[in-house]
């Protein structure tokens, strides 16, 4: 897991547009890099409408919203229209940028064992280095904190 204060780890990943986006062609502006499981799941929806509904404070502060999950830019692009998301959906199809991030993790439902994103959110700012971590995520809710943790950088 990256530390705080120290450069943010470089990652180049497919867009829900179907581009390719670099975590430096942001610098210069804060970035809301969140990590979650998969789209269209309940705690999933739940987190990037909230995100949705925070977006025109976060454009006031400048920040870039940017959601990473391992699905497809096929995936993502649905996701995008059905719940109308202002934001950049990231295909991490291969899980690299997870694994930098340190949020690829075993997890266990129902007694099953199996890798997965651990739901976290990292606040970077403008000089691309980690300023908050937000670990173990619960969606309702986070959308303020973040929020909060923008109009402290």
């Amino acid at each position: 897991m990256p530390e705080l204060g120290k450069p943010a780890p470089a990652f180049t990943l497919d867009t829900d547009a179907g581009d390719r986006l670099s975590l430096g062609d942001l610098k210069g502006r804060p970035v809301v890099l969140y990590f979650y499981p998969k789209d269209d799941t309940s705690g999933c929806t739940t987190e990037a409408c909230e995100f949705r509904d925070a977006f025109p404070r976060f454009k006031k502060s400048k920040a870039v919203v940017l959601g990473v999950s391992p699905d497809s830019v096929e995936s993502h692009r649905k996701f995008k229209a059905k719940y109308g998301l202002p934001f950049t959906l990231l295909a991490d199809a291969g899980h690299a940028a997870a694994e930098r991030y340190g949020v690829w993790k075993e997890k266990s439902m129902y007694g099953r064992k199996y890798m997965g994103v651990e739901r976290t959110t990292f606040v970077i700012d403008a000089n691309g280095r980690i300023a908050k971590v937000f670990q173990k995520v619960k969606p309702a809710g986070h959308a303020q904190d973040v929020e909060a943790a923008l109009a402290e950088l």
